[in-house]
């Protein structure tokens, strides 16, 4: 037993130090150009080593390499630059002439899709997708090796991605592995970061791909995507989920087509398909994308102002003077738009913006080259309605847009508190008009757009003002005639109002104003400052119920207008009335009637012409 032993050590220590022999016996600088003749062949980029080949034995046989870099046919820059590189290699393939590398390893790695990384050679044919066999008369070399490769790994490199003169995004901490078969399946681990505009964009990815025709075409399916987003001006939490999507890439027209996207973002999913088609000067996109589920504000972390905060903004923006702003100075946020194609359809059930839930939302936009249609924008809003198509333009200084708004019933009170303002005015609004401006912000809408509206709204409170209970009670003091309700509401409740706008440099004007309720009537005109946050409206008023007392003076002020002057910030409402004045004419006018029937009763009565002369004075 022990002599079969030694024997056996024996024959391994031989078969090891042959082994070894043979990877003495060949230098691996001897298929340095074979290397190089191989890559270009199968995929058309151009190798390069600096440096001499050497074997590296423990812990893996493997080939070092100095600086390596990978060039595109007539590049300016190569598309893959490292300091070194590693060529795992399997020890028993060597015997039959095969460089089997079971790894090709590279650390710290530069990799550039940039502008100057791109193949120059626009007449150039495009290389075979499968490997081209051994020419005649190739070198005794290249005649006599095969060369293969299972795995390629990536770690702690670098990735630039640039489009035409776009900024340039570098994807940090790149850590990829590549493996692949016999049948150019290839199966990809990514994981990696971005971090831009103070934002750390983290993500991992698995992904089946197909090669068989590459470079003119491949696919993939991308089984798992994992991110997460944090950084300035996003939720504390941050936005994480996950992802899946088939893809495929078309060479002739730098073509690339998702199907089957399913993505995640915290509590929210999207699924849907787009496609991409990047060749020629012009890019042309395609989204089309579907949601049940769309919390906004839960991704951007919005959340609604406070009373005490709207009403402090109230105060900064009335007490302070109005300054226009020169928009044309304003960046053009929209100006990528003008690089490129692209049509959008998306359709969300149920979305929340700003604290509006919005249902059944569907929006239609259609972008050439920053000339954006919107035939489609509508959805519903509590238990009423909206719809805004238009157009906008942003091939300007600034950004142009025109809306033909229809809005139908929906709570201005949902709007006034989406935007920070305080509820002055609620109820259910509805619009149809055409306006259009500069600017998407609100800011822009109260101060650079113009346009008209017919307006109008049910069920309107106007709070902190309660305007029957402004007259009756000034009326009250100046007679005892008559009286008002014991009790009053802190609003003003008209149940149908309608009023013509018109808008132009941030004002408002109201004409052909009309409002109604079982209490009061109203009529009038006026104006609100939209930036200043301020309102200078005129009304005629009848208050026609919650009277008590003399019936003949009650009859007489129910058809009476009184003057009613509505001004200020829309927080602090003052008013002007004067009742003494619309009192006295009443009274009078009561009295001379009155006179005038007891005259019309005693028409042979001696004193019937001093008193005709009395009224007619």
């Amino acid at each position: 037993m022990r002599r079969l032993l030694t024997t056996l050590v024996i024959l391994l220590v031989v078969i090891i130090a042959g082994m070894t022999s043979l990877v003495f016996l060949i230098n691996p600088n001897d298929f340095r150009q074979y290397m190089v003749e191989r890559v270009e062949v199968k995929s058309g980029y151009q190798l390069a080593i600096n440096g001499s080949l050497r074997w590296h034995v423990w812990p893996q046989l493997s080939i070092i390499a100095g600086q390596t870099s990978l060039t595109a046919a007539g590049a300016k820059e190569p598309v893959v630059s490292a300091e070194n590189m590693r060529l795992d290699v399997k020890l028993w393939p060597l015997i039959s002439h095969q460089l089997a590398v079971k790894q090709v390893l590279l650390k710290n790695a530069v990799i550039r899709l940039t502008p100057e990384t791109e193949e120059n050679q626009p007449d150039a044919p495009v290389a075979p997708s499968m490997p081209t066999p051994v020419a005649p008369g190739a070198s005794e070399l290249e005649a006599g090796w095969k060369f293969d490769i299972d795995k390629i790994s990536i770690a702690d490199s670098l990735l630039i991605w640039q489009r035409g003169d776009d900024d340039q995004i570098n994807v940090r901490d790149i850590n990829m592995e590549i493996d692949k078969n016999d049948n150019r399946q290839t199966t990809i681990q990514l994981s990696s970061r971005i971090n831009r505009n103070q934002r750390d964009l983290a993500f991992t990815m698995n992904a089946d791909v197909d090669m068989q025709h590459y470079p003119q075409a491949f696919s993939a399916k991308i089984s798992k995507f994992t991110y997460q987003l944090s950084g300035a001006d996003i939720p504390v939490k941050g936005v994480q989920g996950n992802g899946s999507m088939q893809a495929s890439y078309q060479r002739d027209n730098d073509s690339l087509e998702l199907t089957q996207l399913a993505l995640t973002a915290n509590d929210n999913q999207i699924s849907g398909t787009a496609s991409a088609t990047m060749g020629g000067d012009i890019g042309n996109y395609q989204l089309n994308l579907n949601a049940d589920k769309l919390d906004l504000d839960a991704l951007s972390g919005w959340q609604p102002k406070t009373a005490e905060q709207t009403a402090q903004s109230t105060q900064s923006i009335t007490s302070a003077p109005v300054i226009a702003r020169d928009v044309d100075e304003q960046p053009n946020g929209l100006s990528i738009l003008r690089t490129f194609n692209a049509n959008l359809a998306l359709k969300v059930a149920n979305l929340t913006y700003r604290g509006m839930k919005i249902q059944n939302l569907a929006l239609n936009a259609n972008n050439r080259l920053g000339k954006v249609a919107l035939p489609t924008f509508s959805g519903n809003l509590g238990s009423g309605s909206f719809s805004l198509p238009g157009d906008m333009d942003v091939t300007g200084k600034s950004i142009q847009v025109h809306l033909t708004p229809d809005v139908n019933k929906i709570e201005l009170a949902d709007l006034l508190t989406a935007y920070g303002l305080p509820k002055a005015l609620t109820g259910n609004f509805s619009m149809k008009g055409d306006v259009s401006g500069k600017g998407l912000s609100a800011e822009d809408f109260a101060r650079n757009w113009q346009g008209n509206a017919e307006l109008a709204m049910t069920n309107a409170h106007l709070n902190g003002l309660n305007i029957q209970q402004l007259i009756q009670q000034a009326i009250s003091r100046n007679t005892s005639s008559v009286q008002g309700l014991d009790k009053y509401e802190h609003y003003s409740q008209i149940d149908t109002l309608k009023a013509q706008g018109q808008l132009k440099n941030g004002t408002l004007k109201l004409n052909d104003l009309e409002g109604q309720s079982p209490m009061v009537y109203a009529k009038g005109d006026g104006s609100v400052d939209l930036a200043g946050e301020k309102v200078d409206m005129n009304l005629l008023i009848r208050v026609t119920g919650g009277w008590k007392g003399d019936s003949n003076l009650i009859n007489t002020l129910k058809t009476t207008d009184i003057p009613l002057r509505v001004y200020g910030p829309w927080a602090q409402l003052g008013y002007q009335l004067q009742v003494d004045q619309i009192l006295r004419r009443t009274v009078e006018q009561s009295a001379r009637s009155a006179i005038q029937n007891w005259v019309d009763k005693r028409k042979d009565s001696k004193e019937k012409d001093d008193v005709q002369k009395l009224l007619n004075k």
